[in-house]
């Protein structure tokens, strides 16, 4: 796992698994960016924290559901790395409507989450492959989501723009070859900050932790790891790995 000198931009990495994702890399010697769309405290904090670690690291705004802003940040990115090893596309954006409940799904909530996730997704991966390609090929790593491989999820919107994820990882991966790798990684319940706001959110971990046969979720670091492996895993491409200590297995899966 080699990637001492190497640079990557992590969407969405102030926080949750994204700032852990940057941390980790920052601490085996990978440059950071450190992009975000509102949490700019945050951002800039991650990248405080990765500096002091020993590499260049910075934070950038940009809406990846903006495809002008996007090219916008990979140019900034490029020009202060002069290089672009890893991409990882943690942003992500969700609406908790029950999954019955058709008419509570609005079509600003459907524009909006496939907009971040998907549309969001594809456009900073295609601004990324020229400079991915640029040192001898780099490595996308994209954060889906079980709810994309179990339908079970906060939205029906969230859980089809997952789904989309998934299927466009193994598009991409072949489109991009052999210069470039595409994975992802389909993480259930991760026990971040985004979840300890939700009120439920004590009675959905126990729930969640009872009924994994590992007995535990998991925490943003653990996801880092497997994001890291995955970029650097030279003979992986087009893959999606579900890491939830295996909930998704177990008999009578809940609908979080």
């Amino acid at each position: 796992m080699d990637v001492a000198g190497k640079a990557a931009l992590i969407t969405g990495g102030g926080t949750g698994t994204g700032r852990a994702v940057a941390l980790e890399l920052a601490r085996r010697g990978c440059d950071v960016a450190v992009n975000y769309s509102r949490s700019r405290a945050d951002a800039e904090q991650t990248a405080t924290d990765a500096r002091a670690l020993g590499v260049r690291a910075l934070s950038v705004q940009a809406d990846v559901a903006d495809d002008g802003a996007v090219r916008a940040m990979l140019a900034k990115v490029g020009a202060t790395f002069g290089r672009l090893d890893f991409l990882v596309t943690s942003a992500g954006q969700t609406a908790f409507v029950n999954h019955a409940d058709l008419e509570g799904l609005t079509e600003e909530m459907w524009d909006r989450i496939l907009g971040v996730n998907l549309k969001g997704t594809f456009y900073c991966i295609r601004a990324a492959a020229s400079w991915l390609r640029k040192d001898g090929g780099g490595a996308v790593c994209n954060v889906s989501s079980t709810a994309g491989v179990y339908a079970v999820g906060s939205s029906i919107a969230y859980c089809a723009s997952k789904a989309a994820i998934n299927n466009m990882t193994v598009s991409l991966a072949r489109a991009l070859a052999p210069d470039i790798r595409v994975n992802s990684v389909a993480p259930g319940f991760i026990d971040t900050r985004w979840w300890k706001d939700f009120p439920a959110y004590e009675g959905i971990k126990q729930m969640v932790t009872a009924q994994t046969p590992l007995g535990k979720v998991c925490q943003p670091e653990d996801v880092a790891l497997d994001i890291v492996h995955l970029l650097t895993a030279d003979l992986i491409t087009g893959q999606v790995l579900v890491i939830d200590g295996g909930h998704g297995i177990a008999h009578g899966l809940p609908r979080l």
